[in-house]
C-alpha cells in the first residue's frame, strides 16, 4: 500500500511531466510550421504601402504557412531591381510602362498578369493653405516651388507630365519642379509645407491630416491609373504566389483597396 506522502509525489511527477511534455509537443509543433513556412516576397508600388500591408495581415490570418515580405518604392527602381535578378516572386507596379518593360524581357510569368486596382491623380497643397485652387493656378507668380514625381522612373511624375502638358503649363511649371523619387517623397514635400503645391494620387491625400486636395485631374487628360500585378518568372514559390494574387482579387481584399480610396479596376486582363 503506497502511503499518502508517496502517492502526492507521484501525482506532483506525472502532472509535472505532462506538463512539459505537452510544452514539449506545441514547441515542436511551432517549430515544424515556421520551417514550413513560405517566404513571399512582393515588390509594390510605394503608393499601395498602406493598403497592401492591411491586406498582408489578413492575408496571413487566413494563410498562416506563408510570410509576406514587402519590398515599396517607385515602380522604376523596382523594376531594375527585378532586372538585375532581385529575389521578387511578384511585382505590383503603378502603371502598365514598367510591367510592359518586364515581360518584353520575359521576365513574368505573362499569363499570371493581372489588373488590381486604378487611382487618381490629385493636385495637393499644405494644409490651410488656400492661395492655390486648381491646376491653373500653378503657373502664377505666388507658387515658388512644385513637387513632382521623377518622370524617368516615377509614374506619377509620368501622369503629372501628361496632365500639365495636356494643359499648356508644363513649361511654366517645370521652371518650378522640386522632383522626388517617389511618390511618397512628392507628398512629404508639401506635407512638411516647404513647398506650395505637388501632384499625387488620390489614395495618398484623401485622409491625410497635412495636406489638402485642391483640384482632380480631369481622366482625358492623362493615361488610367491602372496598377498591374504579375508573377516574376525566377519565382521559386509559384503556387503560393498565385495563391497570393487570387486573393488579392478577392471580394474581400477590393473591398480594403476600396475602402481606401482606390477603384475598381475597368480590365482585369
Amino acid at each position: 500500500m503506497i502511503s499518502g506522502g508517496i502517492q502526492k509525489f507521484l501525482i506532483f511527477n506525472c502532472l509535472f511531466f505532462g506538463l512539459v511534455s505537452s510544452c514539449a509537443t506545441t514547441i515542436d509543433r511551432q517549430t515544424v510550421q515556421r520551417q514550413k513556412q513560405t517566404e513571399l516576397v512582393i515588390s509594390a508600388a510605394v503608393s499601395m504601402q498602406h493598403v497592401l500591408e492591411e491586406i498582408g495581415l489578413l492575408y496571413n490570418q487566413k494563410y498562416p504557412q506563408t510570410k509576406i515580405v514587402f519590398n515599396f518604392g517607385s515602380s522604376g527602381t523596382l523594376q531594375h531591381q527585378i532586372e538585375q535578378g532581385a529575389a521578387v516572386d511578384i511585382f505590383i507596379s503603378a502603371a502598365p510602362h514598367q510591367m510592359n518593360r518586364l515581360a518584353e524581357k520575359k521576365l513574368l510569368i505573362g499569363k499570371t498578369r493581372q489588373n488590381l486596382v486604378e487611382n487618381q491623380m490629385v493636385l495637393v497643397v499644405p494644409k490651410d493653405d488656400i492661395a492655390i485652387a486648381s491646376f491653373a493656378d500653378l503657373t502664377d507668380r505666388s507658387v515658388n516651388k512644385i513637387a513632382l514625381g521623377e518622370p524617368n522612373s516615377v509614374p506619377a511624375g509620368q501622369y503629372a507630365q501628361e496632365i500639365l502638358t495636356a494643359l499648356n503649363i508644363i513649361d511654366e511649371v517645370k521652371a518650378k519642379a522640386v522632383y522626388g523619387k517617389d511618390v511618397r517623397q512628392v507628398f512629404n514635400y508639401v506635407a512638411t509645407g516647404n513647398i506650395d503645391a505637388g501632384i499625387v494620387y488620390r489614395t495618398d491625400a484623401i485622409d491625410a491630416d497635412r495636406v489638402e486636395i485642391v483640384d482632380t485631374a480631369p481622366p482625358s487628360v492623362y493615361s488610367p491609373v491602372v496598377y498591374p500585378a504579375a508573377i516574376v518568372k525566377e519565382s521559386k514559390n509559384i503556387q503560393a504566389a498565385e495563391q497570393m494574387l487570387q486573393f488579392l482579387l478577392s471580394d474581400e481584399a477590393q473591398a480594403i483597396f476600396q475602402r481606401n480610396g482606390f477603384l475598381p479596376s475597368s480590365d482585369r486582363s
